[in-house]
């Protein structure tokens, strides 16, 4: 559920302070407030363990203040940031109550965000990242200097010594992801929403195709929407993107390689440096969504052929004696299947496939399609790992463990094995992998991973 909306302070005169700082929309807006010049502080539990010093350092090097979790830092703020997984008895929270600190919702100053620029709101089941990075790098590689906050860690900011995942330009353009895990995305008036696909995640997909259609209704100027997704009758300016003979923006003569891709759309022809059929819709979806605020097809060749890529999207690690490993943030059954195939396309031998599930709630909703995901993607010669579900704190039921599912995974037919630590799993993959092998490992939420 969406928190009911309060009167936002003015963020360019308050200090704000997020709890939850180390997490990656967090810390992405409080980065955002602190660039364009306004005052951020915060804390985390992490922080507090001793955990994450290098994403804590690159924070405090834009001036975000770190506070002990124990809320001593909400103490003279204009506001306090929180987000869905915040519980209320975090000490900041019960301080906020007691000082009587407005409690705003990451989304609502997202939305504040959203509305003070020109911006290009990316949401969908899967892809949402890429897809953010994309449209930022095509629009600076153009010369468009937009601002993007995004919950994935762009590696072009990495190379410059940041976070990666905040950048405040000097356009108007800004480029947000739109999150419908948390039914925040109904907050957003963007001038341009792009929805990539409706898949079954933390949600029911009705329940997302409603929340995706108020969206639509709440975009101030041209809409994109991927052909497959069903919503209900087409607005006015809304533009599809895919492969198939009815999407406005469709690609063509599709090249797929194991280090990337290549594909026409518009008459024009695109190399993408990332693999999977997938980035290439993700890509189409970019070209579609810079289309909207006005730079040419022919603008974005060359960025798009230089782009970097996401932190834990398909990101390959490294090669030893022949095996590659491979880090991937897929956590949902249409991710994990897209991740498998790539991973097909670019092994010579097998793929050795490491998952770890984020949550209890959100690994029990989807119990079933991942059994049959793993049942019916993975080849008679891949193997999979599964270690237990990655749990963050809170109240969440813990009634089940990975190993439950391993065992209904194996039941189906396919190689897959309960890890009950890292250390045996790392044992077991450096004694089974040989030269050809890729080694894919998969999960969200987890720094450690």
């Amino acid at each position: 559920a969406v928190l009911p909306e309060v009167p936002i302070p003015d963020w360019r005169t308050g200090r704000f302070h997020y709890a939850g700082l180390g997490g990656s929309g967090m810390s992405a807006l409080a980065q955002f407030q602190a660039m364009r010049g306004g005052s951020a502080s915060g804390s985390d539990r992490a922080f507090d363990r001793g955990e994450r010093a290098g994403a804590r350092e690159r924070l405090e090097r834009l001036g975000i203040a770190v506070a002990p979790q124990d809320g001593s830092g909400v103490a003279g703020a204009a506001a306090l940031v929180v987000s869905t997984a915040v519980e209320s008895g975090v000490p900041d929270h019960a301080a906020a109550r007691r000082l009587g600190v407005p409690v705003v919702h990451r989304s609502e100053l997202l939305a504040r965000f959203v509305a003070e620029h020109r911006t290009i709101a990316v949401t969908g089941t899967s892809g949402k990242s890429t897809v953010a990075a994309m449209v930022f790098e095509i629009l600076r590689g153009a010369g468009r200097d937009p601002s993007v906050v995004t919950g994935g860690d762009l590696v072009l900011l990495q190379r410059e010594g940041l976070w990666g995942n905040a950048w405040a330009g000097r356009s108007d353009l800004l480029v947000v992801e739109a999150d419908e895990s948390d039914g925040s995305v109904v907050r957003y008036e963007p001038a341009v929403g792009v929805v990539l696909n409706l898949q079954r995640d933390h949600k029911e997909t009705a329940e997302v195709a409603a929340m995706f259609e108020t969206f639509r209704r709440r975009t101030r100027g041209t809409f994109v929407v991927g052909e497959g997704v069903e919503l209900a009758a087409p607005a006015v300016g809304e533009v599809t993107f895919g492969f198939g003979p009815q999407a406005g923006l469709r690609g063509t003569e599709v090249a797929l390689g194991p280090d990337g891709a290549a594909f026409t759309a518009a008459g024009v022809r695109f190399g993408l440096p990332v693999p999977g059929r997938h980035n290439v819709e993700n890509a189409l979806a970019a070209i579609a969504a810079c289309r909207a605020v006005g730079l040419a097809p022919e603008e974005m060749v060359a960025p798009l052929a230089a782009f970097r890529g996401v932190g834990r999207r398909f990101q390959p690690l490294g090669v030893a004696r022949g095996v590659e490993v491979v880090d991937d943030f897929a956590h949902n059954p249409a991710k994990i299947a897209a991740a498998l195939e790539t991973a097909r396309t670019r092994a010579g031998g097998r793929v050795l496939a490491i998952y770890q599930p984020h949550g209890y709630a959100p690994t029990r909703f989807l119990r079933a399609d991942f059994v049959a995901t793993f049942a019916t993607t993975l080849r008679s010669a891949d193997r999979l790992w599964m270690l237990e579900v990655f749990y963050a704190g809170g109240t969440t039921t813990r009634d089940f463990s990975a190993a439950d599912i391993a065992a209904e995974i194996a039941a189906r037919g396919a190689a897959a094995e309960f890890a009950p630590s890292r250390e045996w799993l790392v044992e077991r993959i450096a004694a089974e992998a040989r030269p050809g092998d890729l080694v894919l490992v998969m999960g969200a939420r987890d720094p450690s991973l």
